[in-house]
């Protein structure tokens, strides 16, 4: 009765097609890099333990967060560090590690935070780890984690039931704006404005299960704290072309 399935989820549709699947009643989507993940120090996701530059959620793919360091260009860093980070010092992020890196690579997590901390003003580094930032951009680029997004969230629209619902959890904005965009599209007519009727084919496909997005309780922040910034949505296919 239980499939498991080692791929990426944006080849949602390809799983089932090889199950023989048509479709589902029910996708839980649970975002971002696991406690498992996290708390594995070798896996290299934590800005607070030393550990090599990995970052893979899948260990079988070729790129990490060292080829990442010693490969790309000055302009490519400062862009996933601003993009993916939404770091305000990202260019100078960007230019202290090229020039770092002229005199030996980067290949451990501490020497990064090192790096990164020397870089940053003191003030700023009140305001909390400054290095959070680099590390969640050069995690979201080893995986692809938003694009995977963008594609996966409609695959698994398109794979869901009439009555069949769809739950997604994410931890951090830049997730959350691409959830929230698919999710309206969906839940929304596509009716050109104006027209007097809407024809069939332009009924909204789901229906929001949750206005905005449904925060974590204070009981279920105190009893797991990494529940804090979560941000649930789900919504429920109500009709689907035939």
């Amino acid at each position: 009765r239980v499939h498991f399935v080692h791929t990426v989820y944006d080849r949602f549709e390809e799983s089932l097609d090889s199950l023989g699947i048509a479709e589902v009643s029910g996708i839980l989507f649970d975002l971002g890099v696991s406690s498992l993940q996290h708390d594995r120090v070798e896996r290299g996701f934590s800005y607070s333990k030393d550990a090599p530059l990995d970052m893979r959620m899948d260990a079988t793919s070729p790129l990490t967060a060292e080829r990442i360091l010693a490969d790309y260009s000055e302009s490519e860093l400062r862009r996933i560090f601003w993009e993916f980070g939404e770091e305000r010092l990202a260019q100078r992020y960007a230019k202290k590690i090229v020039e770092s890196r002229e005199a030996r690579p980067l290949v451990r997590s501490a020497e990064l935070v090192e790096l990164i901390t020397a870089a940053t003003p003191v003030a700023i580094q009140r305001k909390g780890h400054p290095a959070k930032r680099v590390f969640q951009a050069l995690r979201i680029e080893v995986n692809q984690e938003l694009s995977v997004l963008e594609r996966a969230i409609p695959a698994a629209i398109r794979s869901l039931a009439v009555d069949g619902r769809i739950v997604v959890l994410a931890y951090q904005s830049l997730e959350d704006r691409i959830v929230k965009r698919a999710l309206a599209t969906a839940s929304s007519s596509t009716a050109p404005v104006g027209l007097p009727i809407e024809l069939p084919e332009h009924r909204a496909e789901l229906r929001l299960l949750v206005r905005g997005a449904e925060l974590a309780s204070d009981d279920e922040k105190a009893a797991n704290p990494r529940s804090t910034p979560v941000r649930l949505r789900a919504a429920e296919r109500i009709w689907k072309a035939a």
